[in-house]
């Protein structure tokens, strides 16, 4: 039976699911699709964020964060460039320290 996932995996998986006695199918991508597969990436890490219970949650956090850093690189930033542009919207528009929620604005007509 096949199983398909369509997605980025660990340098590792194919092997492991090899040792399992299942025949894995992959390719290495090109810089574009790598690139769309990391962002799909992030949003899958994120989504699975959102279903996490908060015992689970922590466990989530290194796959996301591993999947920021060659997202960074793959665009052409270092981890430290990231970094400063962080702390550079920070500065400019704020953190998230006062847990604001924005339901709506009223603009004039």
């Amino acid at each position: 039976m096949r199983v398909d996932h369509g997605k980025l995996v660990r340098d590792r998986i194919p092997a492991i699911i090899e040792s399992r006695g299942y025949r894995a199918v992959a390719h290495t991508l090109d810089e574009d699709s790598y690139r769309t597969a990391l962002l799909a990436k992030l949003a899958e890490e994120a989504r699975e964020a959102q279903r996490a219970t908060a015992d689970d949650l922590p466990l989530s956090w290194p796959t996301s964060w591993r999947s920021f850093r060659p997202l960074t690189e793959a665009f052409g930033l270092t981890w430290g460039q990231l970094q400063e542009l962080a702390a550079d919207k920070r500065t400019h528009r704020g953190g998230f320290r006062q847990r604001l929620f924005l339901y709506y604005v009223d603009q004039p007509e």
